[in-house]
């Protein structure tokens, strides 16, 4: 790792006790990778693990690294207060756009579990999404990355898209919005998003309102 990010100072240690035995000698932490391999996040020993460098480290994220992408797993580990979760399938350049993005205060899963949480949503959920009908579902994707401010590189392992398609998705979505950069389509897109919402929510008000009891009959 430490040769795709020179910038970065990595640290192998066995335990976070013999970290602790030598902290005095390397420069404070910006995050903190715990390797599980194989093993279970809802093991006992490992879910504590988490929980308690979380709660020990406060704002230095915890990132799990693991050899399983399974969707229960991941989720368990950020309810236990990981930060991210990296499978072992990464590649290098992308484990380490995915650390400097949970050191910068964002939060990863593997595509797969959005294509999940997706699914999910889909199933019990059935309202339309505020941005439908204005952009391609691919497009609305995008547009929610770009929202969450994520480089183009992570928006295409996210969506499992190459990077130049991605770049072809944000010109395309910037056209739709007249906008000139990224920052200006965030911009835009917070304000429309905004106002489709207040309209939803206004809409809603007057049909409930509307709406007459029947009455009675005894």
């Amino acid at each position: 790792m430490a040769a795709h990010k020179t910038d970065l100072l990595i640290l192998a240690f066995g335990t976070v006790e013999e970290w602790k035995q030598k902290r005095d000698e390397y420069p404070p932490l910006s995050a903190i990778l715990l390797n599980i391999g194989g093993k279970k996040i809802d093991e006992p020993a490992v879910s504590e693990q988490i929980r308690s460098l979380s709660s020990e480290f406060g704002t230095i994220p915890v990132i799990v690294l693991a050899d399983s992408d399974d969707f229960t797993q991941i989720v368990k580990a950020l309810e236990y207060g990981a930060k991210g979760y990296i499978p072992a399938s990464v590649s290098v350049s992308v484990c380490m756009e995915l650390i400097a993005l949970s050191v910068a205060g964002g939060v990863f899963v593997p595509a797969s579990t959005l294509f999940a949480m997706r699914h999910l949503l889909e199933s019990s959920n059935s309202t339309a999404r505020p941005l439908a009908g204005i952009f391609t579902d691919r497009q609305a994707e995008v547009v929610e990355a770009l929202r969450r401010g994520k480089a183009n590189k992570i928006i295409a392992y996210e969506l499992n898209l190459r990077e130049s398609t991605v770049k072809v998705h944000v010109r395309n979505i910037m056209k739709k919005v007249k906008a000139t950069n990224r920052t200006e389509v965030v911009f835009k897109i917070n304000d429309l998003f905004d106002s489709i919402t207040a309209r939803e929510t206004g809409r809603d008000r007057i049909d409930s309102a509307g709406r007459s009891t029947p009455p009675s009959h005894h």
